[in-house]
């Protein structure tokens, strides 16, 4: 491991300060540690932020929660507010990671996780996302884990967190403090940045920039779910997921909330599938036409293309299982 500075905050102030010469922040290191150890990341300073006030989940004045930035992963699922109101959210975290792990990630990290990419991981091989301008492995390579929505010429790899596709099904908010103090909100459809030409920029944030929190609307009611497929039970990442949110009235179909995960650099979202099903009765013939909006953007590689008759399928069985169609 390359040598590194280390420093201790007692406040997000004095965190943002600190990172604004291009410090890494430090909570639970799950993913931190191993980019460290392989030397894909060599931060010179390390600021722990594990000692902040933000470990806190609370009602906001809307009827909503806010999600302090330090909340461990299996806190965050056992939350009896999160387990009654936003399932989804449980259920996603409780498919991620083994449970250790989800005793020391904390909910801004979990949004901040980098990549599974193998050549991401492999030093030896060329990265644009890990060094800009030498080059995508990936492509013309090992493609099974990859993305068929989002991607570029530049980058094909896919984002690894089930909590964010949860998050971006519940349109969930990130908070974050600048260093010259300011707080802002940013939708999680805004927060993340696609790979375009730069795929090393994977976010809006700026150096220094702490999240201080996540903040959910109020609930919608209706039922949820997450419905994740891996290679197996435990501790694996999604080949593909969906979390969906839907209401129903008088037998139609007054909301739905859909987004996808294992197959984009972000967790994906297509509000035209949203907009579909709209005000309609279930059915098979609909969920089958949403399912086709879906994947009509779909961009698969050479070892991924299951991943279109995977995402089909899972789509389709998790919309039945909301509305109770297949009864």
């Amino acid at each position: 491991m390359t040598p590194f500075a280390y420093s201790r905050a007692a406040t997000p102030s004095e965190a943002t300060g600190l990172g604004r010469d291009g410090a890494s922040f430090i909570a639970g290191g799950t993913n931190l540690l191993d980019l460290m150890k392989l030397e894909i990341i060599t931060p010179d300073r390390l600021v722990d932020i594990s000692r902040l006030d933000l470990a806190a989940i609370s009602e906001t004045p809307e009827g909503g929660l806010r999600i302090g930035a330090m909340v461990r992963n299996s806190d965050l699922a056992a939350d009896r507010k999160v387990c009654d109101s936003y399932p989804v959210l449980a259920e996603a975290l409780l498919a991620g990671a083994s449970a250790q792990l989800r005793n020391k990630a904390t909910t801004g990290g979990n949004l901040l996780q980098r990549t599974r990419c193998y050549y991401f991981y492999d030093t030896a091989m060329p990265c644009n996302k890990r060094a800009p301008g030498s080059g995508c492995q990936a492509i013309g390579g090992a493609t099974r884990l990859h993305a068929i929505f989002g991607a570029s010429v530049h980058c094909i790899a896919t984002h690894p967190s089930d909590m964010a596709v949860a998050l971006r099904a519940l349109d969930a908010e990130v908070e974050v403090e600048a260093p010259e103090g300011a707080i802002r909100r940013l939708p999680l459809s805004q927060f993340y940045v696609l790979p375009g030409d730069t795929p090393h920029i994977e976010t809006v944030l700026a150096p220094g920039d702490l999240i201080t929190a996540v903040i959910l609307p109020p609930p919608q009611g209706g039922r949820q779910t997450y419905r994740k497929v891996r290679d197996r039970a435990s501790y694996a990442f999604a080949l593909v997921s969906v979390a969906g949110v839907v209401a129903l009235k008088e037998g139609r179909i007054a909301h739905a909330s859909l987004a996808f995960g294992g197959v984009a650099p972000q967790p994906w979202r297509n509000e035209t599938v949203e907009s579909m099903l709209h005000d309609r009765q279930p059915s098979a013939g609909l969920f089958a036409q949403a399912a086709d909006a879906l994947l009509a953007d779909a961009r698969p590689q050479k070892d991924n293309a299951f991943k279109i008759s995977l995402l089909r399928r899972t789509l389709i069985a998790v919309l039945n299982e909301l509305t109770d169609a297949d009864q």
